[in-house]
């Protein structure tokens, strides 16, 4: 492979650390056993699996996520295998933005999912443990199972697009508060005491991009819409020409292939009727020749 051109001085670009989420987590869609088995087209679309994208609705919450805060040092929430919760450096960012952050720790990873029967959201760490909010707004990892402590409401927040408001059972906020520290770098404390929505509460989910249902609804849209000749031919019920092949998959694109396809049929019946009675009058116009060339002979036959 021929490498890019380098001069003196450049910068050298750091290259990005990856969570592998699904090897942490178990996700089962990627786990090996099942590698084996996934069709082709699943192998191919498997790289474009670990991106990360914002959660922008409620409903766009599902799978690993990772909670990032409105600090002045771009930092998510993260929790140790004993269930501390800290604030967590992150690291993975274009720019130094943090809409576009990924995890490079497994420690500042979550898998969300909905409480069955209501509207709230669980999130479990690393270790398979749920995050927690206590009556003092003091919040820990160390519970194995659900119960209301352990169930979040994620409520966008109305004036900033792309973030979201993480509500407690006691209708408090997950805020941020600036360190004590005298230390110059110093992440902020988290808690799940605020009483009502401001700059602080703010947090962006970003999520894995294969759990978004819009962009898996997207690439089953487009799955859908890929069609091969034969099976347009075997639809039709006869050999088409390529101008006919690219209509019936430009209507299929566009959402009105079943009616480009009646168009080709009718036209198909049609043309089939008028062959049909242009032979039969050149048959009956061969049955009338022959007629009157009998005829013929045997008016000859009788002057003869």
């Amino acid at each position: 492979m021929v490498k890019p051109l380098s001069f003196k001085g450049d910068k050298k670009t750091k290259k990005r650390k990856r969570v592998d989420t699904a090897e942490k987590f178990g996700d089962s869609e990627t786990s090996a056993s099942q590698a084996i088995a996934k069709p082709q087209e699943e192998e191919e679309a498997a790289p474009d699996d670990d991106t990360w994208v914002t959660a922008e609705a409620a409903g766009d919450v599902v799978g690993p996520v990772v909670f990032v805060l409105p600090s002045d040092i771009p930092s998510c929430i993260a929790c140790d295998t004993n269930g501390k919760v800290f604030a967590s450096g992150l690291e993975n960012m274009i720019e130094n933005n943090p809409t576009t952050a990924e995890p490079h720790d497994v420690r500042q990873v979550w898998v969300a999912n909905k409480v069955a029967g209501t509207e709230t959201f669980s999130f479990k760490g690393h270790h398979g443990k749920y995050l927690s909010c206590d009556k003092f707004g003091i919040l820990s990892a160390n519970n194995e199972a659900v119960s209301p402590l352990e169930s979040f409401l994620a409520i966008p927040t109305a004036d900033t697009p792309g973030t979201f408001q993480i509500q407690t059972l006691r209708d408090t906020f997950l805020t941020m508060k600036p360190s004590t520290s005298a230390r110059e770098n110093a992440l902020p404390e988290i808690r799940g005491d605020a009483d009502s929505i401001n700059f602080n509460t703010t947090i962006r989910i970003r999520m894995q991009a294969r759990f978004k249902p819009k962009l898996k609804a997207s690439k089953e849209e487009k799955a859908s819409q890929k069609i091969s000749r034969k099976e347009l031919e075997d639809a039709v019920g006869r050999r088409l020409d390529d101008d006919e092949v690219r209509k019936l998959k430009r209507a299929r694109r566009e959402g009105d292939y079943h009616e480009a396809l009646l168009l080709i049929k009718e036209y198909m019946g049609k043309f089939t009727e008028r062959e049909a009675i242009r032979d039969m009058i050149i048959d009956n116009s061969r049955k009338s020749t022959a007629a009157l060339e009998i005829l013929a002979v045997q008016s000859l036959q009788q002057y003869a």
